[in-house]
């Protein structure tokens, strides 16, 4: 009776985690050439500790600091990958790195996470700077705290105008109009050059943010 049990209590478990993945990724990720750990950094970076790394602002948007998040790529996802129908960004999402495990940045960046951080009180987000739908990396050197501003709605927060260029630059690639390697270091770059042709793509395109 007792192996019985534990049998049926370790089905019920196995079973609860089978759903949870699913409810994570609705869709099958074994897409043929696609190595969802597999990542590569854009340039050499340090590896910080607390309060190591400072963001900039450009265009009065805040920018990551280059030395600690340079931007990464997972080399296995081409244009092809991208515009399978089976592609999501969860088949990669928290693949090298726990969710938990990324909240190592706001130290590195000497923010506190606020408390609510969900909803219409969500003012920070940890970002990939090269964005998962533009084959970026889910590895530390690639994830950075993007917060504020404070007194705003939330689609105008710096996050949601960041996810708008990365719809516009996945856009493009997948319509041919950009190469997907010049997209991912340009973002990386400087993200806050396309804020204006996002901005109005979005207007007339469905956009994420």
């Amino acid at each position: 009776m007792r192996r019985v049990l534990v049998a049926a209590l370790s089905c019920i478990f196995l079973t609860s985690a089978l759903v949870t993945a699913a409810a994570k990724c609705s869709v099958s990720c074994l897409i043929n050439g696609l190595a969802s750990k597999n990542h590569r950094t854009l340039r050499a970076h340090i590896t910080p500790t607390d309060g190591d790394c400072h963001a900039g602002v450009k265009h009065g948007f805040p920018m990551p600091d280059r030395r600690c998040t340079p931007g990464a790529i997972n080399p296995t996802v081409t244009v092809a990958i991208l515009k399978n129908s089976n592609f999501r960004t969860c088949c990669v999402r928290d693949k090298v790195e726990s969710e938990s495990a990324k909240e190592v940045a706001y130290g590195w960046y000497g923010i506190h996470k606020p408390v609510p951080n969900k909803g219409q009180d969500q003012h920070c987000e940890l970002d990939h700077l090269v964005p998962l739908e533009l084959g970026g990396a889910d590895s530390m050197d690639n994830i950075w705290p993007q917060c504020g501003p404070e007194a705003v709605t939330l689609k105008q927060r710096f996050f949601k105008q960041k996810d708008q260029v990365e719809s516009f630059l996945a856009a493009q690639v997948k319509a041919g109009t950009m190469d997907l390697s010049t997209a991912q270091k340009a973002i990386a770059s400087d993200y806050t050059q396309f804020l204006k042709d996002a901005k109005a793509f979005c207007s007339t395109n469905s956009c994420s943010g």
